[in-house]
């Protein structure tokens, strides 16, 4: 049976509409609590729904991107300034980077670029579906796992495969300020897969890892390094020291593996986000409304990178699609074994 979260299928999430002439995207940041699409209508629509993470994850984000230039394509726009636009969203993921340049050498025929990111699409799912099953092989009945942000997915295809195995799970996601992805993207998804699922503030990993409430740590990575660091979402880097100094497995879901454009971390460009983000939180009012509520006094400064750089010192493994692999030997099996 099909994994049946809903963000197992990018499909689900993400579209070209021909009658509307429109890129159609679910709205992250309002899912679960409503589930509700933005239309697109032009490349900058497309770029700014990126920039205000209405998609969210690197995959995606890309996916959303490539049916951009499509769009651009169908107008009879510039597809060059369109690649331009839509490149510079999102620094930090190297999917983005990948996707447009190769949409690009499909040609200027739009149904040939909306064919190829489709292609890219269907091919994403199954190399998250594979990097999932093998995911699911390190796990073991009864595992109790810390997740922090959210790992798209991959990590529901592992959850999904672990309990077609028989086996019993819990897991503990981070809530992932300031747009909590793990308190409503993770946690939403164990919810629909059946799997138990307590929520921790960003603050608490390393207490519950002192207290034995957890047997693992487990992320995505929205960029891999030919010598093993990994990019993920800000506080990666502190639940892996604190993983290491409890002895515990730090795994990386790394989906189709390391970005052979960058050698190591000092190479990742961080995105710097709007400082104004990290004042708010968000959630929902008792009305059941979407609500962006100040947290943080007024007259103070705010400082928001997006990611943070982990190295392979840290890292237990990187799971793919094509194995489980040690840092250090990741380049080795994508391009030089």
């Amino acid at each position: 049976m099909p994994c049946p979260a809903l963000l197992a299928d990018r499909f689900n999430t993400l579209r070209y509409d021909r009658e509307r002439g429109a890129v159609i995207l679910l709205d992250r940041r309002r899912y679960p609590f409503a589930t509700e699409f933005v239309e697109c209508h032009t490349v900058e629509e497309v770029a700014r729904a990126i920039e205000d993470m209405v998609v969210q994850g690197g995959p995606p984000l890309a996916y959303a991107a490539g049916l951009g230039l499509a769009l651009a394509a169908f107008r009879g726009e510039d597809l060059a300034a369109a690649a331009q636009r839509l490149l510079a969203t999102r620094p930090t993921a190297d999917d983005l980077h990948h996707l447009i340049p190769q949409a690009l050498k499909a040609g200027t025929d739009a149904e040939a670029i909306l064919s190829f990111v489709n292609g890219e699409i269907e091919r994403g799912n199954e190399v998250a579906r594979r990097c999932g099953s093998f995911a699911a092989d390190l796990l073991k009945d009864g595992h109790r796992i810390l997740t922090h942000c959210i790992a798209g997915a991959a990590l529901a295809q592992m959850l999904w495969i672990a309990k077609e195995q028989g086996k019993s799970l819990h897991l503990f996601p981070t809530e992932t300020r300031p747009y909590l992805q793990g308190a409503r993207l993770t946690a939403a998804t164990a919810r629909e897969l059946g799997i138990p699922c307590t929520l921790i503030t960003d603050g608490m990993p390393a207490f519950v890892m002192s207290r034995g409430l957890v047997d693992m740590f487990i992320c995505a990575a929205d960029r891999i390094t030919l010598d093993g660091h990994i990019t993920n979402k800000v506080g990666t880097y502190q639940i892996a020291i604190a993983a290491q100094y409890h002895h515990l497995p730090f795994y990386v879901l790394g989906y189709d593996g390391p970005d052979p454009h960058t050698r190591t971390g000092s190479d990742i460009p961080i995105e710097e986000r709007n400082p104004d983000e990290v004042f708010h939180a968000m959630g929902i009012d008792a009305q059941g409304n979407a609500a962006r509520i100040r947290t943080a006094v007024p007259g103070i400064g705010g400082y928001y990178p997006a990611f943070d750089i982990t190295p392979p010192e840290l890292i237990t493994a990187i799971v793919t699609d094509r194995g489980v692999f040690k840092p250090s030997e990741i380049a080795d099996h994508f391009f030089y074994g």
